[in-house]
């Protein structure tokens, strides 16, 4: 995609003409921040197979700024390649035009691009967050019912998704939401707890004297506190942004 816009602009057809800022868009900025950040499901591949550690900072410092990148290559030459009022919020389907991308193939390829990804997901999360609720309801020592087992799980996983995508086409404001509220408790406030709750569990474990040459240069307490802040402007300004876009204000 990030090809195919460069051409297009090289080609002299580009029809963005982004003003220098609008800041309009900031309120739903943070919802898109968060999902975004989804980048650090990758750490843990990168990370594992490595066996010396020595070099993990730079390693994890590159990971990152390579995904600045591409996210930013593929910001700007949107923006730039499509007009505003006429860019989609499934990325993908703007290269489905026969004007932007000459190759059926290709054209037909982008524009199944997020079925491709949503059939090779969804099961994978359906199942985990199956599993998830049974654990949660789980007693020690019983069993579930037939029924529940392999009926009442599967629906209250699959049902509210099915329900979503029946009643609603906006990209824009389900990444918002769902960012802001489920994203912001998933990414940033149980991690924050998480980790507080861990350091203080291993200073009461091993005491202050040893020292972890592979601590995180944000590992004070500072930190902790930042991520919580943030968490809470991103839920801030999304919720003012959904209440202003309805009043239109």
């Amino acid at each position: 995609m990030i090809v195919l816009a460069l051409a297009r602009i090289g080609r002299g057809r580009g029809e963005g003409r982004p003003p220098l800022a609008d800041f309009s868009g900031v309120r739903n900025l943070f919802g898109v921040c968060i999902y975004s950040f989804m980048s650090q499901h990758s750490l843990p591949s990168l990370i594992t197979p490595i066996s010396s550690k020595r070099h993990l900072t730079r390693l994890v410092f590159l990971d990152y700024v390579l995904i600045l990148a591409f996210y930013g290559l593929l910001s700007f030459t949107a923006i730039f390649c499509f007009r505003g009022d006429s860019l989609l919020d499934m990325y993908t389907l703007n290269f489905a035009r026969c004007d932007v991308v000459g190759l059926a193939a290709v054209r037909f390829f982008l524009g199944l691009f997020p079925v491709f990804t949503i059939s090779t997901n969804f099961p994978i999360i359906a199942v985990t967050l199956r599993n998830n609720w049974k654990t949660l309801f789980h007693r020690e020592g019983g069993t579930y019912p037939w029924v529940v087992d392999h009926v009442v799980f599967p629906t209250i996983t699959l049902l509210p998704p099915v329900l979503v995508a029946f009643c609603t086409h906006d990209l824009e404001s389900l990444v918002g939401i769902t960012g802001a509220y489920a994203g912001t408790g998933i990414q940033y406030v149980i991690p924050a707890f998480l980790v507080y709750l861990c350091r203080k569990d291993t200073q009461l474990a091993f005491g202050y004297g040893p020292v972890n040459k592979h601590g995180s240069p944000f590992r004070h307490t500072f930190w902790v506190g930042f991520v919580l802040l943030w968490a809470f402007s991103c839920f801030f300004f999304v919720t003012a942004n959904i209440v202003l876009s309805e009043t239109k204000l």
